[in-house]
C-alpha cells in the first residue's frame, strides 16, 4: 500500500511517499519570497546583452532574473522594456537570480501546453502504435502553443483529453489576462508543492495522512476525481514525521555511506560540479564466484542508488562507479535495474550506457532543493567549509523526545547535550530555544559539547542524576 504524510510546520511544508513501508521521496518546501521553480512570473526586459547571449529581466524583487537569448528571441526582435510571461526554470544561487525561460509550461494530468512552442509530441511511454495514433488524431495543433502528451494520455478517452485540454486553455487565458491587465511585475502563478505531488499521483490504493486541515481539504478535492483514496487526520503534539518515524529515516540521508542487504554499500560524495557514488563489495567475499559477488553487489546498488536519488533529491550530473564487470553481458541488467529504481521519475531523468572504465553517467532535472539544504546550513566556525544540521531542526527533533517523554511517563526534567558550535545561537535566545523545544515549563539542564553529533536527550528520573547535572540547570531567572 502506498502512504503519503503531509506535515506543516511554522513556514515549512513536507511530504513523504512510503511505498510497502518504505520510504522512496521526501519534499521539502519553504515559505519564501524568493523564486521557486515552476513559478510563473510576469517579468520586464530590463538589459540584453548579445555578446553573452544573455537576457535580464526585473521580475519584482531585488535580484533580476535572467534567460537565454535565443535566436527565436532575436528574430521576433525581443525589445528593452517589453514585458513577458517566465516561467523559473532555476532558483537563485550565490549572487545570481533565477533562471527563466518565456516558454511557460501549463501542467495537466494527461498533458502539458507550452506557451511559445509548437507542435505535438508524445512520451516516450506511450509506445503502442494504436495509442500513438489516437492521441494525434484526436488532439490537433494550437499555433502558437505545444502540446506534450504524457503517458497516462495512453489509456484516455477523447472526451478526458477534449475537457482537459480545453482546462489548460482556460488557464493559459487567465494567465494572458494577467500578463495584459495586472499593473505589477512580480509572481502570478505559484508552484504548490501540494498541486504539483498530488497532481501526479495515480489511482493506486492510497492513505493520505496529515497534520494540516487545510491542506487535507485541497488535497481531498484535488483527488476528488481518484479512487482508492483514503484520509488521516493526525493531531498529536510530536511532529507527523516523528511520530511515524520518517524523521530517523531523513536523518540517515546526511550519512555518505549506505550499506547493501549483500554486505557490499555505496558512498555518495558531492563535489562542485556533479554528485559521485562510488559502489564498494565491502563484506560481500564469501562467495567462491567472484565474478557472482560483483554482479549481485552491483545490482543491489543499482536499486539503491535509484533510492538514494531520490530520496535526496539530487540533481544535475549524477556519475556512479560500479565495480568492474569482466562479463559484459551482466551490464544490461544493470542498468534495467537502475532504470526501474527511477522509473517514477517520469521524464526527469536520463541515464546513459556504460562508459570503458564502468561508470555510468546520470543527468536529472532539477526540481526544488536537495534535503541538503533543508537540514543543514554552513559551520559559521570554519567559514563555511563543513555543514551542520540547522539549529531549527534540531529544536524540532529534541522537542518531538521532550513531548513524548512527557506524555509517556510524565517527566518533567531533561538534560541536554548539543554541540559547541549552537552555543552562542542558543544563548543569544534562550527562552526562544526553551519554547521550540516545549521546555518553558520543565527543568532543563542544558551543557555544550564537543565530538557528538547534533544533540542528545536524557531524561532525569532519579534525585542524583538530577544532583549529578545541577550546576547545567537552567535558572527560573533565564527563562523570563
Amino acid at each position: 500500500m502506498r502512504e503519503v504524510f503531509v506535515e506543516k510546520r511554522q513556514n515549512l511544508l513536507r511530504i513523504a511517499l512510503k511505498e510497502n513501508d518504505e520510504l522512496v521521496e521526501c519534499f521539502a518546501h519553504e515559505d519564501s519570497t524568493s523564486p521557486q521553480i515552476g513559478e510563473i512570473y510576469k517579468a520586464r526586459v530590463k538589459n540584453i546583452i548579445p555578446g553573452i547571449n544573455s537576457i535580464f529581466l526585473d521580475i519584482g524583487l531585488e535580484k533580476e532574473a535572467y534567460m537565454y537569448y535565443s535566436d527565436e528571441l532575436k528574430r521576433r526582435g525581443i525589445k528593452k522594456g517589453e514585458e513577458l510571461l517566465v516561467e523559473v526554470l532555476k532558483e537563485p544561487l550565490g549572487n545570481k537570480g533565477a533562471k527563466v525561460s518565456n516558454k511557460v509550461s501549463i501542467l495537466g494530468k494527461l498533458m502539458v501546453l507550452t506557451l511559445g512552442d509548437e507542435g505535438i509530441t508524445l512520451s516516450k511511454r506511450i509506445t503502442q502504435l494504436e495509442h500513438r495514433q489516437n492521441l494525434t488524431t484526436f488532439i490537433k495543433p494550437i499555433r502558437g502553443i505545444g502540446i506534450v502528451f504524457r503517458t497516462e494520455a495512453a489509456n484516455a478517452t477523447k472526451e478526458e483529453l477534449v475537457e482537459e485540454l480545453n482546462s489548460l486553455l482556460e488557464k493559459k487565458d487567465a494567465l494572458e489576462r494577467k500578463l495584459k491587465y495586472s499593473k505589477n511585475i512580480g509572481k502570478i502563478k505559484s508552484n504548490s508543492l501540494i498541486y504539483r505531488f498530488f497532481e501526479e499521483l495515480d489511482d493506486k490504493k492510497t492513505k493520505v495522512i496529515s497534520d494540516d486541515k487545510y491542506f487535507l481539504d485541497i488535497i481531498q478535492d484535488l483527488v476528488k476525481s481518484k479512487e482508492n483514496f483514503e484520509f488521516k487526520f493526525y493531531e498529536d503534539k510530536r511532529t507527523l514525521f516523528d511520530y511515524y518515524c520518517i524523521e530517523k529515516e531523513i536523518i540517515k540521508l546526511r550519512h555518505k555511506k549506505v550499506n547493501l542487504p549483500c554486505g557490499g554499500y555505496i558512498v555518495i560524495d558531492k563535489t562542485e560540479a556533479m554528485y559521485v557514488i562510488d559502489v564498494n563489495s565491502g563484506k560481500n567475499t564469501k562467495a567462491r564466484d567472484f565474478n557472482k559477488t560483483i554482479y549481485q553487489t552491483n545490482l543491489e546498488a543499482a536499486k539503491e542508488v535509484g533510492r538514494q536519488i531520490r530520496l535526496r533529491n539530487l540533481s544535475g550530473i549524477i556519475v556512479v562507479d560500479f565495480i568492474d564487470m569482466r562479463d559484459e553481458l551482466q551490464k544490461l541488467p544493470v542498468i534495467k535495474t537502475l532504470k526501474k529504481s527511477l522509473e517514477a521519475d517520469k521524464g526527469n531523468v536520463k541515464i546513459f550506457p556504460f562508459t570503458e572504465l564502468d561508470l555510468v553517467q546520470i543527468s536529472r532535472k532539477r526540481t526544488g532543493k536537495s534535503i541538503y539544504e533543508y537540514l543543514e546550513e554552513p559551520c559559521k566556525k570554519c567559514k563555511s567549509n563543513g555543514f551542520l544540521l540547522k539549529l531549527s531542526y534540531i529544536e524540532t527533533l529534541i522537542s518531538n523526545e521532550i513531548i513524548k517523554c512527557s506524555n509517556e511517563n510524565s517527566i518533567k526534567d531533561f538534560y541536554i547535550e548539543i554541540d559547541k558550535n549552537y552555543e552562542d545561537d542558543i544563548k543569544g535566545d534562550l527562552v526562544r530555544f526553551l519554547k521550540n523545544i516545549d521546555g518553558l515549563d520543565k527543568e532543563i539542564y542544558l551543557n555544550f559539547v564537543h565530538d557528538i553529533e547534533g544533540y542528545r536527550v536524557e531524561p532525569l528520573i532519579f534525585s542524583n542524576q538530577k544532583e549529578n547535572y545541577q550546576k547545567y540547570k537552567i535558572k527560573t531567572i533565564e527563562k523570563v
